[in-house]
């Protein structure tokens, strides 16, 4: 972690008795533009989850997320912005993504017509950057989440 993801950290922990390191530590996407679109999505709380391709966990995938994991999530340029918490983790074919998910996920206009294609668009763009290919019958994670810091504005209302 760097000095300001470390101190971000920190404060998350001393203002909630948390004492382990994160989970994991990550900006959504793979540019710094769509990171920065995607953490505004999170900070309104539009956004409750997010889709990764299974093999980028590894082969032992012990690197998987697990419901209560909780991650620190950098803006475009690697600074803390935010935590969430997993609340669940699904894998299966890309093919199979639900309405339901795609309105969770909260990208676009929601639908699922809509996630399918910018989603295939950047799966295509990861596999072509490891030399390798994608297929919508690829196993993807399917993770939900909660921000829990900054709290919700909902969590901090009389």
């Amino acid at each position: 972690m760097t000095p300001a993801q470390s101190a971000y950290w920190q404060e998350f922990c001393d203002a909630t008795g948390h004492d382990r390191a994160p989970d994991d530590i990550f900006a959504f996407g793979d540019s710094e533009a769509l990171a920065d679109e995607l953490l505004a999505l999170v900070l309104i709380d539009r956004k409750k989850a997010t889709a990764s391709h299974l093999r980028w966990y590894g082969p032992d995938k012990e690197a998987l997320p697990k419901p209560g994991d909780l991650a620190l999530v950098l803006d475009g340029r690697n600074a803390p912005a935010c935590i969430i918490q997993a609340s669940r983790v699904d894998i299966h074919p890309v093919s199979e993504t639900t309405e339901e998910f795609a309105w969770t996920e909260g990208e676009g206009d929601r639908s699922l017509a809509w996630w399918m294609a910018a989603h295939i668009d950047y799966f295509q763009r990861e596999a072509e950057r490891e030399g390798t290919t994608f297929d919508v019958g690829d196993d993807a994670v399917f993770h939900r989440f909660n921000r829990v810091w900054p709290l919700p504005a909902s969590a901090l209302a009389p």
